[in-house]
């Protein structure tokens, strides 16, 4: 009879912080665990302590297990071994290693999220450190860039850093898949301490009400008590159509994204740098976003060495209305950051505003002026905002 290897992880000259698991099952002879690893000599004992501790929790008795280790954490070891085996027994049961308090957190609906940074769901290395870039949000991808066979390890791998990674305060995303594939994506991340979900290619209410309903579901089954979010992306002609009935579809929405590049293809037309293909599409996200009282969030600027185009594109997302950007790599955060804050002139510019305000109602006023200029209401209330924004970043001008 001829031996099946089940396999999972990555494998190269080039792969870091990752390995590649090999299982063949048998029916007798007992179990053999193979460790090849470039720390053998400092953790090639733990590393076959950790496998057999998997084999025996899944009650493995025979069959040969072989890692190919490139500095893989426990994590990503125990991820791909999982998935290696459920790939060739259909065990119902998870092997979870320990949940650390940081990601155990809940976050709030009106947080910023100037900038959100994408993650790979398949890739570890990626991973690790990507706290230390204080980006608004991590999102740890299993849309697009998982490859489709590599999408149910990639299911485990982020379920596992879910529970594991420290990421420094950032909030904890998942981008699912596209529904009705995405819905089996949930129970792999929604007990394990995320706060987002993001919704690609959603054109209309009911996918938000879908997804609500499987969330909570999962959440009762597992005594879950950390709120789940949720971002739509909106990435067709269709859903920009819908973006109102999206954007007001569950309280649980606190923003909307879109996605350029998808949407430019479904017109059939280019993206550009002027972005004028897209200008009615993204007016009309923050609109129906303002009005359903979310964030607009804006499309990932791909050109990553481009910097200067960046700061100039997200400034221009900024006056479009939009309270955020995707990020694609860690140096573009610090700049959208910046960008998406007020600046120093609007600052003050607001500060005289709120303060002749003040003074305003002081004496029972009903006019508000500034010098020789009358203010309205609503420049008021933008300047109140600039004003309670600013304090939140800690951007206030100290007294003296």
């Amino acid at each position: 009879m001829t031996k099946i290897k089940y396999t999972a992880g990555n494998i190269g000259a080039r792969v870091r912080s990752d390995c590649f698991v090999s299982y063949t099952p048998a029916q007798n002879g007992g179990l053999a665990v193979n460790v090849k690893s470039k720390v053998q000599a400092m953790y090639g004992r733990h590393i076959n302590t950790l496998c057999k501790d998997i084999l025996n929790f899944f009650e493995i008795k025979n069959g040969t297990l072989e890692i190919e280790d490139a500095g893989a954490n426990d994590f990503i070891i125990a991820a791909r071994i999982e998935a290696a085996l459920k790939k060739a027994h259909k065990f119902e049961k998870e092997y979870l290693l320990p949940h650390i308090p940081e990601n155990q957190t809940a976050s709030s609906k009106d947080q910023f999220r100037f900038a959100r940074l994408y993650l790979p769901g398949n890739t570890p290395k990626m991973m690790l450190n990507a706290g230390v870039h204080k980006s608004n949000g991590i999102i740890l991808d299993l849309e697009d860039s998982v490859a489709p066979d590599k999408k149910e390890e990639a299911r485990y791998l982020v379920r596992n850093a879910l529970r594991s990674v420290n990421f420094y305060g950032s909030e904890r995303m998942v981008r699912i898949n596209q529904l009705p594939e995405g819905l089996n994506d949930l129970k792999y991340v929604v007990p394990h301490g995320l706060n987002l979900i993001l919704i690609p290619k959603c054109e209309n209410a009911n996918q938000i009400k879908e997804t609500e309903a499987e969330v909570k579901r999962i959440q009762k089954e597992n005594n879950s008590e950390i709120p789940v979010f949720f971002m739509p992306i909106i990435e067709s002609a269709l859903g920009v159509e819908n973006a109102f009935e999206i954007a007001s579809a569950s309280e649980n929405v606190v923003a909307v994204a879109i996605g350029l590049e998808d949407y430019t293809a479904d017109l059939g037309v280019q993206r550009t740098r002027e972005a004028t293909e897209s200008l009615y599409a993204r007016m009309r996200l923050v609109n129906a976003c303002k009005a359903a009282k979310v964030q607009p969030i804006d499309s990932v600027f791909s050109d990553v060495a481009d910097e200067e185009g960046l700061r100039a594109n997200t400034l221009a997302s900024k006056a479009l209305g939009f309270e955020g950007m995707g990020c694609i790599h860690p140096r573009q955060i610090a700049i959208i950051q910046k960008a998406f804050a007020p600046s120093e002139q609007e600052i003050e510019k607001a500060l005289k505003i709120t303060k002749a305000f003040e003074e305003a109602q002081a004496k029972g006023l009903g006019v508000i002026a500034l010098g020789s200029k009358m203010i309205d209401p609503p420049v008021v209330k933008r300047a109140l905002r600039t004003v309670k924004l600013a304090e939140s970043l800690f951007l206030l001008p100290k007294e003296k």
